[in-house]
């Protein structure tokens, strides 16, 4: 697979208008992390260095062709003294495939301090790299994803709460070291962000493997991170009905900080038959 910095470097082709590279894949569609990670880049090159992104919204309205590359259109909706607003959409063969708007706070504010603990979690060193355990099913999606070292808590390991219907926890890291610029760990992280989430909701469904695809997806980013180093992703699932699960995820630092927050309702239809490739994906 490319480098995570090759995938996040935008081209500028007009004011506002910057395109994506399109990069060898296994997968029938784009990968929807790389949709909303080179979107919130091109976000981010219309905004000045005081200001950070603190949330987005993305909805994914189409199938990605992974073959081609996708045209980003940036509306500068609001430029305030504590707030910008930027509207962002993903384009291919004149169609838009996604749509985000990203919100970016000035960093000088200061405010109340608070945050959830860490949930209790076995070091990431402790568990096994699922990599180097894929089946013949998983290898060719694993290869797509190889800079990512991905290891998920298995359930006998997992400290569970009891009003919580689907619970899945996962340590994550990019495996090579990546520059300083906080930018490059935020959409890293937006594009790490799609892996494993919507596999949450199917903890309470041992054997059933639904059509699944992301919907929508937002995040909002509260501390500074390195997407280098480990990362703890706390996953639940609070309700799945009508062919669709919610899902929700608390990102934590190895010193507890809960640096990130991220909400995505996906696809979950029985009944149908699901590419290769995509049943792969769910594994992860």
């Amino acid at each position: 697979m490319a480098e995570i910095e090759d995938v996040l470097r935008v081209e500028r082709i007009e004011t506002d208008i910057y395109r994506g590279g399109a990069f060898e894949s296994q997968l029938q569609r784009t990968f929807g992390g790389q949709v909303a990670g080179q979107s919130l880049v091109s976000a981010t090159r219309t905004v000045s260095d005081e200001f950070s992104v603190h949330s987005l919204h993305g909805y994914f309205l189409r199938p990605g062709n992974p073959d081609i590359p996708a045209v980003f259109l940036v509306d500068r909706i609001r430029d305030g003294r504590s707030f910008v607003t930027r509207r962002v959409t993903g384009i291919q063969n004149g169609e838009a495939i996604f749509t985000m708007s990203a919100s970016f706070h000035v960093t000088t504010d200061e405010g109340i301090e608070h945050q959830d603990p860490i949930p209790p979690a076995p070091a990431p060193e402790d568990l096994p790299d699922r990599q180097a355990e894929a089946g013949d099913d998983e290898k060719a999606v694993f290869k797509e994803w190889d800079n990512f070292d991905i290891r998920i808590v298995p359930a006998d390991k997992l400290v569970t709460s009891p009003f919580l219907v689907a619970q899945q926890r996962v340590w994550f890291r990019y495996r090579k070291p990546l520059p300083d610029d906080q930018t490059i760990h935020v959409c890293t992280l937006a594009y790490m962000s799609d892996m494993t989430l919507l596999g949450s909701s199917k903890v309470p469904h041992p054997g059933v493997e639904p059509q699944s695809a992301s919907l929508d997806h937002a995040m909002w980013f509260m501390r500074s991170f390195r997407a280098d180093e480990w990362l703890l992703y706390d996953q639940t699932s609070p309700s799945a009905g009508a062919g669709r699960a919610l899902t929700q995820g608390r990102i934590f630092d190895r010193a507890g900080r809960m640096v990130a927050a991220v909400t995505q309702e996906g696809l979950s239809r029985t009944g149908r038959v699901m590419p290769a490739d995509q049943h792969a994906r769910q594994q992860r």
